[in-house]
């Protein structure tokens, strides 16, 4: 005989394990803000703590692969893509990359304190606008379990106190990451929850970071389009968002050919699963036949799947093409396939862009310079590559040192986030006793 438990909501109408998850995100979040409000450390302080934090993940390497493993298992008997485990696999050498990539983080300029603007106004009041940090900075984000460090390495040289909320498939080692990064901060002295990992259970504690008000100040969502327009769209504290790249590649009749075609094939096939990946070739209608076909062709090649209208490209002789759908211009693949759009010129190139964007990337190949300024002035996006590939929109390679993520919104930062875009702003105002007639 079998017995089923009942499980009764409590007075707010939650049962008793929800009531319990979001008990512990607005614990964790109540002392994240408390620890947020203490006298800021110096930049040596923040080194010296992300340094120590380097090396201890390397020396507990085999503990935090353990715990990998426990996530790779559990990931396959639950049916997980094979391309989501190679993103979740954690190996020595990935450990020893993130490692390096708190050091890295080390050797970047603090911008808490830089003068963004001074000035003295004619009445002697010296007006001075300084970065702060954000304060609480809640992270929710997919698979990755290197995120965990990332962004706990640019908060803390950021000044900001983070809350990660991870997914459950990296439970395991996104636990194990953090136990080594608390020991080390209680190792220096400081409050182990100067980082902490929020439960993962269910979904319903996503909600719970996002909607407390008065404890978090900004929230990051990283990782696909749903998770990032669930965060964005349910948030009542601010969010920035961040990472869906659906990213276009024109071919001009302009274009060096040679080189628009590795470029568009790099942007496909560096990391086909990654938000600047290229996901669709808009090719000239005035280019020859040939240059059309070395383009898709040397796709094909690479074994990437063409998504077309075969009514455009049918003369092209092209085998293996699958019929191009109007969701195909929207798709955001992840995966190697392509869709290919023959354009009138420029103009229609950059109206089908902006009726498809993510805002993320676009480029363009062409050495008309009338063509690039036309295709640069009106392509609106946080990164516009011209004659090279959409790769490179990736804020190590900006030469920020590490990101944060990707934005692709308007406010208060746009494109790859550094430690800046980590820091709001406030004004000092010094005077000698001036009052406002």
């Amino acid at each position: 005989m079998t017995t089923s438990t009942t499980i009764t909501p409590d007075s707010t109408g939650l049962t008793a394990e929800r009531s319990a998850e979001r008990s512990e995100v607005l614990a964790k979040a109540t002392t994240a803000r408390e620890i947020s409000r203490r006298p800021p450390l110096s930049t040596t302080e923040k080194n010296r703590v992300l340094l120590a934090a380097a090396d201890a993940l390397v020396e507990r390497t085999a503990e935090i692969l353990t715990a990998n493993d426990r996530d790779i298992v559990a990931g396959r008997e639950r049916g997980m893509d094979e391309a989501l485990i190679d993103r979740l696999r954690l190996t020595a050498d990935r450990v020893e990359g993130i490692a390096g990539g708190l050091r890295q983080v080390a050797d970047l300029p603090d911008p808490v304190g830089d003068v963004v603007r001074g000035y003295r106004r004619p009445n002697g009041l010296e007006m001075r606008q300084v970065r702060v940090p954000l304060g609480v900075m809640g992270m929710v984000y997919e698979a990755r379990p290197n995120v965990t460090v990332d962004a706990f390495g640019l908060a803390l040289k950021s000044g900001n106190v983070p809350l990660l909320r991870g997914s459950k498939s990296a439970f395991h080692s996104n636990t194990a990451l953090v136990g080594v990064l608390q020991d080390v901060l209680g190792a220096q002295g400081l409050p182990r929850e100067t980082v902490q990992l929020l439960p993962c259970s269910t979904r319903e504690s996503v909600r719970d970071l996002i909607t407390a008000r008065g404890l978090v100040d900004i929230v990051i969502p990283r990782g696909g389009a749903g998770l990032i327009n669930a965060v964005v769209t349910g948030a009542t504290v601010p969010t920035i968002e961040t990472g869906t790249g659906n990213c276009h590649f024109y071919v001009d009749a302009s274009a060096d050919v040679e080189e628009a075609t590795a470029l568009v094939v790099n942007g496909k096939t560096r990391r086909c699963s990654v938000c600047n990946a290229t996901e669709t070739v808009l090719l000239d209608s005035a280019l020859p036949a040939e240059a059309k076909m070395k383009v898709l062709t040397a796709l094909q090649d690479a074994g990437v799947t063409l998504h077309a209208d075969p009514g455009e490209i049918g003369d092209l002789g092209l085998g293996d093409v699958v019929a191009a759908t109007e969701a195909d211009w929207a798709e955001e693949y992840g995966s190697l396939d392509i869709a290919v759009k023959i354009v009138d010129g420029v103009g229609e190139a950059v109206r089908h862009i902006m009726r498809y964007t993510t805002g993320h990337t676009e480029a363009i190949g062409a050495t008309d310079i009338r063509v690039t300024r036309y295709f640069t002035d009106n392509v609106d996006a946080a990164a516009v590559m011209v004659n090279t590939s959409t790769a490179w929109t990736d804020g190590e390679m900006f030469g920020f040192g590490a990101e944060i993520g990707i934005s692709t919104q308007k406010l208060h930062a746009r494109g790859p986030m550094g430690l800046p875009e980590l820091t709001s702003t406030k004004w000092i105002v010094t005077g000698e006793g001036q009052t406002r007639p």
